[in-house]
């Protein structure tokens, strides 16, 4: 049997209290549920008590606040892993080896217009300086002064 009584509420606060006229205090928890077929419910559990309860509840919760931001950590791994999972079997990744012939976007020149060359090379890699950075020279072995990434060279096929 539920007993329904009108009260008059006179503030809730965001941990978790019910404050009502005079010395009553209604604590309330939110939880989660998952049914077996997979649905998630949301539902309040009420507690009614005095202030001294509360109190030691909100101990118990502030004890166990840094075992939630453990899990918390756990889960953002995981969501992060997931993400790099999925990105990367979509990605096309490039890579060249020292002595691949490749193109070079070019850079902005001056009274080009929209005619001009988007691609220059061919240039040879003579070095990989780091993920994705290769260093550059052309075809009478002079080095280009910068690393260039790899979203800006393509294959040269010859």
């Amino acid at each position: 049997m539920v007993r329904r009584t009108t009260r008059n509420i006179v503030g809730v606060s965001n941990k978790g209290l019910i404050k009502y006229g005079g010395d009553s205090f209604l604590s309330y928890v939110r939880c989660r549920s998952f049914d077996p077929d997979g649905s998630r419910r949301t539902y309040l559990e009420i507690f009614s008590g005095d202030e001294e309860t509360n109190n030691e509840a909100m101990l118990v919760k502030l004890e166990l606040l840094d075992e939630c931001r453990d899990l918390a950590r756990i889960r953002m791994a995981a969501q992060k892993r997931r993400m790099e999972r999925y990105y990367n079997r979509r990605a096309n990744l490039r890579y060249f080896k020292v002595g691949d012939l490749v193109l070079r976007k070019v850079t902005r020149e001056l009274n080009v217009g929209k005619r001009g060359l988007t691609w220059k090379g061919p240039y040879q890699v003579s070095a990989v300086t780091g993920k994705g950075s290769y260093e550059l020279e052309d075809q009478d072995g002079v080095k280009l002064p910068s690393n260039w990434n790899v979203a800006h060279l393509k294959r040269y096929y010859c």
